[in-house]
């Protein structure tokens, strides 16, 4: 029961990594960008989510109708200002300034909100409730509300991405950039609207790793980031449904690591990260090129 309870609880905090790589995937299949400040970025949102709930006094639920725009069009703003800029300049100039920018808001963080650490609706029933399926095997009710919501999320990406207009233009200026500028696509425009998306379920990702555990300014950079890059690699580079598929076996992966020792949770993950690294880099959904 015990392995049991391990998978599932896995499975279910996958839906957390997902939310986390969504972004990160959605960036680096539209502009090739990988943004290392992602992690700071829904640390970010987790705090402009504290701030709107302490003024506003609004359930933290609901602090996601402010957060998400507000992260959006930040976004948008963002990229096209400064990752616009680092693009102009080549692809891997982005490592550099997103890096940089990753600094910034750390130590800003910092400077406002000191290293102390805050949590997001510590006392609504929704994090303390858990659900029972068995006299030994429980979950918690805000890990299954975060799994539905990824796959909502998901769910809305690929409608948008496939039926909407904005959306083939995304997936155009993706595959074709020089093609689409010739079309008469304004692939600056494009990119914001897809950094804005991107930006927006990173709002939802920090309004959601607040709930589930606690925000520091170092949070980004030591856990948010480097699950996300986990599961974006397991599940495949660009691959939306992938980041699901590469979340929950980074899950399962930790909580089994857990059941064996419970230090080595996190040291199991990247172990599975690694071996796809090396058996299947392309990742678990991604075609080898040429198949």
């Amino acid at each position: 029961m015990a392995w049991l309870d391990a998978v599932l609880q896995g499975a279910l905090t996958g839906g957390l990594y997902a939310l986390f790589a969504c972004g990160l995937s959605l960036l680096f299949g539209v502009m090739k960008v990988v943004n290392l400040a992602h992690g700071d970025l829904a640390v970010v949102a987790g705090y402009v989510a504290v701030g709107i709930i302490t003024v506003t006094h609004v359930p933290v639920l609901w602090s996601f109708l402010i957060v998400v725009p507000v992260m959006g069009v930040a976004g948008y703003l963002l990229q096209r200002s400064v990752i616009q800029a680092a693009l102009a300049r080549g692809e891997l100039t982005t490592l550099i300034v997103t890096f940089g920018l990753s600094v910034v808001i750390e130590n800003a963080l910092l400077q406002f909100f000191t290293a102390n650490s805050r949590g997001l609706g510590a006392g609504e029933a929704l994090v303390r409730s858990s659900l029972h399926l068995g006299p030994r095997l429980q979950v918690a009710w805000l890990l299954v509300v975060i799994f539905a919501v990824a796959v909502l999320v998901l769910l809305g990406l690929q409608y948008f991405l496939s039926r909407s207009q904005y959306g083939r233009l995304i997936r155009a200026v993706a595959d074709d950039r020089e093609a689409a500028q010739l079309a008469g696509c304004d692939d600056r425009h494009v990119f914001g609207i897809a950094a804005a998306i991107a930006f927006g379920t990173v709002g939802l990702a920090g309004i959601a790793y607040g709930m589930y555990s606690q925000l520091s300014p170092s949070t980004g950079t030591d856990t948010i980031l480097l699950f996300a890059f986990a599961a974006v690699v397991i599940g495949g580079l660009g691959s939306l449904w992938g980041t699901l598929l590469g979340g929950v076996v980074l899950g399962v992966a930790q909580q089994i690591g857990a059941q064996i020792d419970i230090s080595d949770d996190v040291l199991a993950g990247y172990l599975v990260f690694l071996a796809v690294l090396v058996l299947r880099p392309q990742g678990l959904t991604t075609r080898r090129a040429g198949s």
